[in-house]
């Protein structure tokens, strides 16, 4: 039980050091002028060094098919396309490319499964069974999924490992909980009539996950969708198929119908777009981008008018104030932005520092920055591995050039790791202003922005001052300035001295355009139910 709880949060605490590449992108002269006195030193896991080989992950790539009515199938076009090791560059597998004919497929596969199968007409509790044999068997073949999300996705293995296999078999456990909990009620009316108030599953669920975090996504969407009976076609994204395609096997293993769980990896414009605006799928639900929400939306509304839940993109605040114990608050707000690489939705991307405490914060921020340990994921100790593929890799040096075109401080970092994968130096920017892109933009990268404010009033106001409202942070000593700034801030999750808790019964979702609906929780339960009222006559009632 204590290995779970901890699991709750990703993040861990770990740092070495050593030196950056010699030649910086940005050219030595305009780091001379732009970083007078800043340190160069930058920590390298020797893992990520050009002479050293990658470590060659403990896992065998088995699946790489469609899964369409209970069998892995090739593609109807016969195309594949490859998965990438974002470490070299490499590719790990060709993976069968799925379109508009393969959603088809599923969608009947799971229109069949739904309308005459065996799963929605199961009792519940045989449902939370076959759950629970699910995250029994994600526990018993941890190793092997973690290497599959980490080879695919870049994250350190110890986070793969000890965070999110855990945290994804807990997600399961706690929806097949419910599935026996799920229940309508009787309400009085006004006359003899008996009305009974019904929660009925959906029906066929389109859900779409993102590359950043393809386990969680799969157990997020999944398990409440399942747990209240209906059939699912999930689309995985292009970057990082291949561990939802393995725990999609373990879930068949432990014992779901054929047709219940159909998964088509693909690419966004051909099978995303095919399940959105396809004519048997009764719900979506999405996670990525805001601009692709919204196509998600317009698809949607233009075909059955299905219902949509999304969790789109964040520019979360976290809001040092000046009371804050600032070696804690520097390790927290270095955690809450560099997690992951820097690419979660809900990274504290904007560090909003009280003006009395800014200085020795940036300072504190940029030794803790070169401290952070990059390099090869599968090496133990390692803290950032590479970014997703070379079109992030490259838009991060875009945002890099940004800030400092802009006229922000390059404190530390802004350049890659070696001259293989896409490894790129935590980059820490202070004097940064609310005006610039980098503090406007979802940048999704290892790019930490430092901004100064004076009063609470106004870091509430600049904090809000976003189209996103995903989440937010606050660190204090004061529990009445904790309960007032989190109460003002228009976001899904505010975290008061802590970031990134994401136990499976808190719910997780935005405000503004960071999202529509919810995750996790009781709360995404009603995303996957109807309501229906039943009302019948009663003769000569003994009461009403």
């Amino acid at each position: 039980m204590a290995a779970r709880r901890a699991a709750s949060s990703f993040l861990s605490r770990r740092g070495l050091l050593t030196k950056p590449p010699a030649d910086s992108l940005l050219g030595a002269d305009n780091a001379r002028r732009l970083l007078p006195g800043a340190v160069y030193r930058f920590s390298t896991a020797p893992a990520a060094a050009d002479d050293e080989q990658p470590i060659k992950p403990p896992v065998e790539v088995k699946y790489t098919q469609l899964l369409i009515n209970g069998n892995f199938v090739d593609a109807a076009s016969g195309r594949t396309f490859p998965t990438v090791d974002p470490r070299t560059g490499e590719v790990i597998a060709r993976v069968a490319e799925g379109d508009a004919e393969d959603i088809d497929h599923a969608v009947a596969a799971a229109r069949r499964a739904f309308d005459e199968g065996p799963w929605p007409r199961m009792t519940a509790y045989d449902r939370c069974r076959v759950l629970l044999r699910f995250a029994d068997l994600m526990e018993r073949h941890n190793d092997e999924i973690a290497a599959l999300e980490s080879w695919d996705g870049g994250k350190p293995l110890e986070q793969s490992a000890g965070g999110e296999v855990p945290m994804a078999a807990r997600c399961m456990r706690y929806y097949a909980g419910w599935a026996d909990k799920i229940h309508g009620m009787v309400v009085p009316a006004d006359g003899p009539h008996h009305v009974q108030v019904l929660r009925e599953p959906i029906g066929v669920a389109g859900q779409i996950i993102p590359w950043n975090f393809p386990l969680l996504m799969f157990a997020w969407k999944v398990g409440p969708a399942l747990a209240c009976g209906n059939a699912v076609v999930l689309k995985t994204a292009e970057q990082t198929p291949l561990s939802a395609l393995y725990v999609a096997s373990l879930l068949h293993e432990a014992g779901l119908p054929d047709g219940v769980l159909n998964v088509v990896p693909g690419f966004g414009p051909t099978a995303g777009a095919a399940l959105c605006s396809h004519m048997g799928v009764d719900k979506l639900a999405f996670t990525g981008s805001t601009g692709t929400g919204k196509i998600i939306l317009e698809l949607a509304a233009s075909s059955n008018l299905k219902p949509v839940t999304l969790e789109l993109g964040g520019k979360s605040p976290f809001i040092v104030m000046d009371d804050a114990d600032v070696d804690q608050a520097v390790e927290l707000a270095h955690r809450a932005l560099f997690f992951n690489q820097g690419q979660c939705c809900c990274a504290g991307s904007r560090t909003f520092v009280h003006e009395s405490v800014y200085d020795e914060f940036v300072e504190k921020s940029n030794a803790r920055a070169q401290r952070r340990v990059v390099g090869d994921p599968f090496k133990k100790g390692v803290e950032q591995g590479p970014q997703i593929d070379g079109q992030q890799f490259k838009k991060i040096l875009g945002y890099v050039k940004s800030g400092v075109d802009s006229g922000a401080t390059l404190v530390t970092g802004g350049d890659r790791v070696g001259s293989r994968g896409f490894y790129i130096q935590p980059t820490v920017f202070a004097d940064v202003e609310d005006e610039m892109k980098i503090a406007q933009e979802e940048i999704f990268r290892p790019i930490q922005s430092i901004l100064k404010f004076r009063e609470v009033g106004e870091v509430v106001r600049r904090a809000n001052a976003t189209h996103y409202g995903l989440a937010a942070g606050v660190f204090t000593r004061s529990l009445d300035t904790a309960n007032a700034v989190a109460r003002a801030l228009r976001a899904g999750t505010v975290w008061v001295n802590c970031y990134d808790v994401f136990d499976a019964a808190i719910p997780f979702g935005g405000y503004k355009m960071s999202g529509v609906g919810w995750e996790k929780g009781a709360y995404s339960l009603g995303n996957y139910l109807q309501t229906k009222a039943v009302v019948a006559p009663l003769r000569d009632p003994a009461w009403l």
